[in-house]
């Protein structure tokens, strides 16, 4: 295919080539953009040269299309409408009408969490939308933010590097489970009981080593971290019937698929908060479906957590 020389094409030649088309005529043409017969002849001299064809010739008193003029009719409609309604005029976005997908990467805690509300918060305004979970975690949310192409993700991630926003959306605190049964225990637990018994451990990255046990150490402590798993189903699964403890977030230990059967307690020794926040890629908020899903997720998000705090 020849190449183009896009210096002779301006997209006023369209309008033009639109108006005589509809008109029939130069001068009614020159009339319907505002302006002189003259401008209007020159842009039919400009085109018939940038399209290799007299596209109208004079009969009688009207212009008459030639039939590549006819051809063409359709397609310049069509691209001087994209211009108007998605270039120049953007859709407004329209949640009830909206059959899109949304795709949030969520860690594994924050899926198991807020995954079914934040689908209802979605569907409640937007009934058609389309939603999409990607599992991310601290190490890795940045690459797959690129490659999965997602609007945001939610988690407890390290400090943010240039090309990211984000909004914090709750501190999270923690408490430890236990099965009263298996284990003997009952509340209060002594630091002395928390530290001789065997721990599971929920640990994303895979390391058996937390700032729990830092924060051991300094009072001369040590724990007994004896099975860990990235997977927080499988660290509940592993409590019950078992002479284990695990520390786990406060939301996490309320769900009761995790904790049915399990006692709840504080831990024996401060653990550190972590925040959960949602982030997204710079430059997408001015966006209005962007505006919203974010709204929808962190309205749907901190009423939970405000929920849950009464209990």
């Amino acid at each position: 295919m020849a190449e183009i020389n896009w210096k002779g094409v301006d997209l006023n030649l369209l309008v033009a080539f639109q108006a005589l088309l509809r008109a029939r005529s130069v001068s009614a043409a020159a009339s319907e953009l505002h302006i002189s017969q003259s401008a209007m002849s020159h842009s039919l001299s400009r085109l018939r040269t940038l399209l290799g064809d007299p596209l109208f010739h004079r009969s009688g008193h009207k212009m008459e299309p030639t039939e590549r003029a006819l051809n063409l009719g359709s397609d310049v409609e069509q691209v001087l409408s994209v211009i108007k309604n998605n270039i120049l005029s953007p859709e407004k976005f329209d949640a009830e009408t909206f059959s899109g997908t949304c795709r949030l990467g969520l860690t594994d805690y924050a899926e198991f969490v807020f995954a079914p509300l934040i689908f209802d918060a979605l569907t409640e305004q937007a009934p058609n939308v389309k939603v999409s979970f990607i599992n991310v975690n601290r190490h890795n949310f940045v690459d797959i933010i690129e490659k999965e192409r997602l609007d945001l993700v939610i988690g407890s991630f390290p400090e943010l590097g240039e090309g990211f926003e984000s909004q914090e959306l709750y501190k999270e605190s923690h408490v430890f489970l236990f099965d009263p049964v298996a284990t003997g225990l009952s509340t209060p637990v002594s630091l002395e009981d928390f530290c001789s018994l065997p721990h599971a451990l929920v640990s994303p990255d895979g390391r058996w080593v937390t700032p729990t046990d830092s924060m051991l150490a300094k009072q001369n402590h040590q724990r007994n971290v004896q099975v860990i798993s990235r997977n927080f189903l499988t660290i509940g699964q592993l409590i019950k019937g078992r002479n284990l403890i695990c520390i786990v977030p406060k939301l996490m230990s309320m769900i009761p698929y995790i904790s049915d059967g399990l006692t709840r307690a504080k831990p024996a020794i401060e653990v550190s908060d972590f925040t959960i926040s949602m982030v997204w890629k710079s430059g997408l908020a001015s966006n209005d479906k962007q505006q919203w899903l974010q709204s929808r997720v962190a309205t749907a998000v901190q009423n939970n957590q405000l929920k849950e705090n009464k209990q």
